[in-house]
């Protein structure tokens, strides 16, 4: 018997086709358009300037939205079917012996998925290899033993995970225990130097991995698992797992840097990094004498420059030691260097088949050949890896020329609101300029400077004097005349405030917008009966990460320890953790995962390395860790709140029932 089929004309699918993509689009747009509203906003009204190369960012902007509506479309069709369905045949194939690896190789594969991870291939440019040189090996020479480090501990995070959809444990003693572990290990590799500078980053790591891959991916295997073991499906269930996803890859990343560390020197100034004695470390740094020679002269000082010439380049050239048609250090800085549109597409291409094509054919390959099963609808998941490839691809041209820039500039410019001088308004000429004139004064500082008064019209002011703006030969003095964007050099103060309020509405504001936070919220309403909001859960997200980012700049701004930063609200997690109930405790701790999202992670990640490299700060990175803690905190105290309301209304209901 042949069935009938629904034929509809070509004009009637082209608008059912076009109204579904347009919803994806303005999805995506919605997530997208106030925290770059902001940005723009925020550097025309203090800044006083449009951002840089403004059209070029719009087009990275454009292609960030339409990349995520297809990769997350993409995701939907492919890749969580695939999941899904491997889910549901794990349990009767062998039990824990066939989930536990495979929850493994599905976790670390979905990390090199993850949209975000191209954020961490898109920074680490203005890491100087003196001043942090781990950090800078990481991120500039191996960049995938880091993210393969990432991979390992989201491996880890969702074999256990599995095991807790199988098993049903409960997930407070794990994450306290993984807690137990991370943080004193984060304490002892403060107190070196190398590692110190990797800690921001490996906390930064976890806030990369919980993205809309890995989330889903685990969400679907574990509803498949729940359902063929007879578990009820309930929504408690399936948090927790996000919370183990984020602090797990601090571990490993750690353990990385600790691995390493005999192998890389010591931070150092940048004489003695290019001199002599230093050749034989920072040439196995680098790479080769070709890659130092080419870092010395795009990277180094002209006396960085000739105390590298004079170990064996004595003209300075890069003539005493082979050709000098070296681009770049790595991989990563010959790919940051190719810009054309060719060059990012072929070179993105390569990253998003490299992402999410092992994925595909390792599901592919579990469900076929061991499980011997299949989807239902081939055509579908075809067409959802293809929407995956493609969408992968867009958006990662698209952090690469819109979201990074944006956000580095931003970062860039912010110390200028606080700092006395930054910006110069104009200039005073000062012709036949006699240095006889100048007179000593005390400075704020210490030690003394010189100063001299200059009649300007009815007025006399004190200027002080500055060396290099003075020319001897023609007897002219060039006075510069600086302000800080806030009109008044003494409002420094008010531009420290107005930075932190700028990074509160920053974390605010694009957290309510996150898609991922609202289908939480619904999900908690929903478990809670309606004692819950889901616009409460909102609010209490969005204020934490308004809080971290706060908390994480004020770190970049005054050099803190990561450390000091850290243990404070991790500590005091531990006893919310046990004072709330199995299942909000697993909410909270989600929470910190599902703020971090394709968007957030490159902008943030960008501003604050902008935000370092200004202030000759070795890293910026420690942002997103702040914006991961702080909503935990903060809905584990709202959940304390709710916890101590109940209680009030069940003791006056029993008065009341007393008394009559």
């Amino acid at each position: 018997m042949v069935k009938n089929k629904i034929t509809l004309p070509p004009s009637t699918v082209l608008r059912l086709v076009g109204d579904y993509l347009s919803s994806r689009l303005r999805e995506q747009l919605k997530s997208v358009a106030f925290i770059v509203i902001y940005l723009v906003a925020f550097q025309m009204l203090v800044f006083g300037r449009a951002p840089a190369q403004a059209l070029v960012i719009a087009g990275g902007i454009a292609l960030v939205v339409v990349g995520l509506a297809l990769f997350l479309e993409g995701l939907i069709l492919g890749l969580m079917p695939l999941a899904q369905r491997v889910g549901i045949q794990l349990t009767s194939h062998g039990g824990l012996k066939i989930i536990i690896p495979i929850g493994f190789c599905i976790g670390a594969g979905a990390t090199f998925a993850e949209p975000a991870i191209a954020a961490l291939r898109a920074v680490g440019s203005t890491i100087c290899a003196w001043d942090a040189p781990l950090l800078f090996f990481l991120l500039q020479q191996r960049p995938e033993w880091l993210i393969s480090a990432i991979a390992i501990g989201v491996g880890i995070a969702a074999a256990i995970g599995l095991m807790r959809f199988y098993l049903g444990f409960s997930i407070k003693p794990i994450i306290l225990g993984v807690l137990a572990l991370v943080l004193p290990i984060s304490v002892l590799a403060a107190h070196s130097s190398n590692l110190a500078a990797v800690l921001g980053l490996a906390w930064d790591a976890g806030a990369v991995t919980t993205g809309p891959v890995t989330v889903p991916l685990m969400l679907a295997l574990g509803v498949g698992i729940s359902r063929s073991s007879g578990r009820s499906e309930s929504a408690a269930d399936s948090f927790g797992t996000v919370a183990l996803a984020s602090v797990l890859p601090v571990l490993t990343v750690l353990a990385l840097g600790i691995l390493l560390l005999p192998h890389v020197p010591q931070p150092c100034s940048e004489e003695e990094f290019f001199s002599p004695a230093m050749r034989p470390q920072a040439v196995a740094l680098l790479g080769g004498d070709d890659a130092l020679r080419a870092y010395a002269l795009r990277m180094g000082s002209a006396a960085a420059r000739a105390q590298f010439a004079a170990a064996g380049d004595p003209d300075g050239s890069g003539s005493g030691g082979g050709a000098i048609g070296v681009v770049g250090v790595s991989d990563a800085g010959v790919a940051a260097n190719d810009t054309s549109l060719l060059g990012l597409l072929r070179e993105e291409s390569g990253h998003a088949a490299r992402a999410v094509l092992p994925l595909t054919v390792f599901l592919a390959l579990i469900l076929f050949l061991l499980l011997r099963d299949r989807p239902r609808y081939l055509d579908e998941v075809a067409l959802g890896i293809t929407f995956c490839l493609l969408g992968m691809c867009l958006l990662g041209i698209g952090i690469r020329v819109g979201l990074s820039q944006l956000g580095n500039q931003v970062g860039a410019r912010l110390p200028q609101v606080y700092r006395d001088t930054t910006v110069e308004k104009g200039q005073i000429v000062i012709k036949d300029f006699d240095p006889a004139i100048l007179i000593p004064a005390a400075s704020r500082a210490g030690g003394s400077v010189r100063v001299f008064q200059l009649l300007d019209g009815q007025k006399v002011q004190t200027l002080t004097f500055n060396p290099d703006w003075y020319n001897e030969v023609e007897r002219v003095y060039t006075h510069h005349v600086r302000t800080s964007p806030l009109i008044h050099p003494e409002l420094t103060r008010i531009g420290l405030l107005l930075i932190l309020l700028f990074a509160f509405g920053m974390g605010y504001g694009s957290t309510v917008a996150e898609p991922a936070l609202k289908a939480l919220g619904r999900t908690v309403e929903d478990l809670t009966v309606g004692t819950v909001k889901s616009v409460a859960i909102i609010r209490a997200v969005s204020i934490g990460v308004g809080i971290g980012l706060i908390v994480g700049v004020i770190r970049i701004l005054y050099n803190i320890p990561m450390t000091w930063m850290l243990l404070p609200p991790y500590l005091l997690l531990f006893p919310l953790t046990i004072a709330n109930d199995d299942d909000f405790a697993g909410i909270a701790w989600d929470c910190g995962g599902v703020t971090t999202g394709a968007i957030t992670v490159p902008l943030v990640l960008a501003m604050g390395l902008g935000l370092g490299e200004q202030l000759n700060i070795a890293d910026g990175f420690g942002i997103l860790a702040m914006a991961s803690v702080y909503p935990i905190l903060t809905v584990m105290l709202f959940g304390v709140a709710i916890r101590m309301r109940e209680r009030t209304f069940a003791r006056a209901a029993e008065g009341a029932n007393d008394h009559e």
